[in-house]
């Protein structure tokens, strides 16, 4: 487990600060690899198929899971360490979110705004305005950082890898659509605890009775697969921040609202990852005390 907090430190430290490593993570191959497979005339029939997701997802993953198992307890284990940094920084992002919505703060016209926006969350589409802007850090936060780190921190990096092809299946337009129905269930099943998770920690970064309220008027139809329920406590929590902003006056002047929304959401978006740290760390000194 300190082998692990480390590698996730590791990784945080050089997404943020070694800007330029970014350019290694490239997904060509799993792109070729799905246009390999649906170029095979004895897989048509399947690759039209449900089961086709375990073939273009399972067997990379299978690939990933061997090789961590290989490297297991070999060299004082690290191989290994060396292998599960390497896989969640591969899978962490792409893009780094904080350098995608510091870049937006900052845009100079109307143009690189919306281009920049648009970057933030690429499953829907991103309004210059303060609600779709929280949603899409969220969204943004969701899919680059804590749905990779939960599956990293309980599957190692067949779990961080496999989230990330998940996502990236999940937006190619050339899949079949029932190939693709069942990626993008799939990536719903594994999304939906890391923001419930999201959720709890923002309710201890944030206003937790407003977390709380809006994640009780998402369940009161009855639980869902979907994720609207961290959204809504993500709209709630930056509106209540921007009130509080505005009662103190530190609200900046003529400063656009979905910008001050947007710089909110990527405040408490941090606050959420370091409170998953510290609780990663107490598992860590947990473990050294027994």
């Amino acid at each position: 487990m300190s082998a692990t907090l480390l590698a996730v430190v590791i990784a945080l430290v050089l997404g943020h600060m070694v800007q330029p490593l970014a350019g290694l993570r490239q997904f060509h191959w799993f792109t070729h690899w799905l246009h390999w497979l649906s170029q095979q005339a004895g897989l048509r029939s399947v690759w039209q198929g449900p089961w086709a997701a375990t073939i273009s997802i399972g067997v990379p993953v299978l690939v990933i899971a061997l090789l961590t198992a290989t490297l297991h307890q070999r060299f004082f284990g690290l191989p290994l360490f060396v292998f599960s940094l390497a896989s969640l920084f591969y899978a962490w992002g792409p893009r780094d979110l904080d350098q995608d919505v510091d870049h937006l703060l900052h845009a100079d016209d109307p143009d690189s705004t919306r281009e920049l926006a648009a970057h933030l969350n690429p499953d829907g589409e991103v309004l210059i305005e303060p609600a779709s802007m929280v949603s899409a850090v969220f969204a943004g936060a969701l899919q680059r950082w804590f749905a990779v780190l939960l599956w990293f921190l309980l599957l190692g990096p067949m779990g961080a890898i496999g989230y990330r092809l998940l996502t990236l299946a999940s937006r190619d337009g050339q899949l079949p659509e029932r190939h693709r129905e069942v990626i993008r269930r799939t990536r719903a099943i594994l999304e939906w605890p890391a923001a419930h998770l999201m959720t709890l920690a923002l309710a201890l970064v944030a206003n937790f009775d407003n977390v709380l309220a809006a994640w009780r008027d998402w369940q009161r139809d009855g639980w869902r697969l979907n994720i609207d329920f961290l959204f809504a406590a993500a709209h709630a929590s930056v509106s209540c921040e921007l009130a509080a902003e505005a009662a103190d006056g530190d609200e900046p002047i003529g400063e656009a609202p979905a910008l001050l929304a947007l710089r909110d959401a990527m405040s408490l978006v941090w606050r959420i990852l370091l409170v998953w740290l510290a609780v990663l760390a107490m598992f860590v000194l947990a473990g050294w005390a027994n």
